[in-house]
């Protein structure tokens, strides 16, 4: 039996509608799809009702899969010539562990195509008025985790505070209080505006305007809960000027 292929696509970030065509296409095409957490009912009914779909989300608080055990799913399917969709919320090369399963699949020699998709690191400030450069404001823009588990390789913190004007961060509302810390002890000034964006691009979104002193009590305060993208730096004040989706007050 021929080998299948695995496509890595990337779902997006929230709103059904910003799903690239790419990634329709192989939906529709698809004889089995693994997906995420995030992925919403709207987009896997793109897929043929009789495809076998599998959830193999992870949130903080559980996982249902493991990546090894994950991968080890993606190549057997394939092995078994099926034509599988890996399909992950935003875009697979950004903090999806999309390099991860691209290696496993090259290592058993199983072909692949990776199919981008938006990500939230830039969808979501967009939806809440923030364009993450500006010529008045930002020249660069650094895209970070939040989520720093034991195997993964640490960020320095102070350096990134000198050396960028824009920083994004994802999966970051659990460590939000260290995170402004690190970076105000690393030179940033405690009243540089900071955004978090809940459920950015959809009908849930609310955007919370604070400074990187006073962020995590307020993020606190009105319980804002994962996914969330955080914002940090100047171009955040754009936010009330140009907010056209929807947005919480302080």
């Amino acid at each position: 039996m021929a080998h299948g292929k695995v496509f890595l696509v990337g779902a997006g970030p929230g709103d059904a509608k910003l799903l690239t065509l790419k990634a329709v296409e192989v939906l529709r095409e698809a004889d089995v799809v693994v997906y995420d957490r995030l992925v919403s009912k709207e987009i896997l009914e793109f897929a043929p009702e009789d495809a076998e779909k599998i959830y193999v989300g992870k949130s903080s608080e559980k996982n249902e899969l493991s990546q090894e055990k994950i991968n080890e799913l993606l190549v057997n399917k394939a092995l078994d010539g099926k034509k599988v969709v890996r399909l992950k919320g935003g875009d697979p090369f950004v903090f999806g562990r999309g390099g991860e399963e691209a290696e496993a699949l090259a290592d058993s020699e199983i072909v692949f195509e990776v199919v981008p998709g938006v990500t939230s690191a830039v969808a979501a400030p967009a939806y809440a008025g923030i364009p993450l450069t500006h010529r008045d404001y930002a020249s660069s823009v650094a895209v970070v985790t939040g989520h720093q588990a034991a195997d993964t390789k640490l960020i320095d913190w102070s350096r990134l505070a000198g050396s960028v004007d824009t920083i994004v961060v994802l999966m970051g509302v659990g460590s939000l209080e260290s995170t402004a810390t690190n970076l105000i002890e690393g030179g940033l000034s405690p009243n540089l505006p900071v955004a978090v964006i809940e459920w950015g691009t959809t009908e849930k979104q609310r955007s919370l305007i604070g400074t990187l002193g006073t962020i995590a009590e307020e993020v606190r305060e009105k319980n804002v809960k994962p996914p969330a993208v955080i914002v940090i730096g100047e171009v955040v004040n754009l936010g009330s000027k140009l907010s056209w989706f929807k947005m919480l007050s302080r």
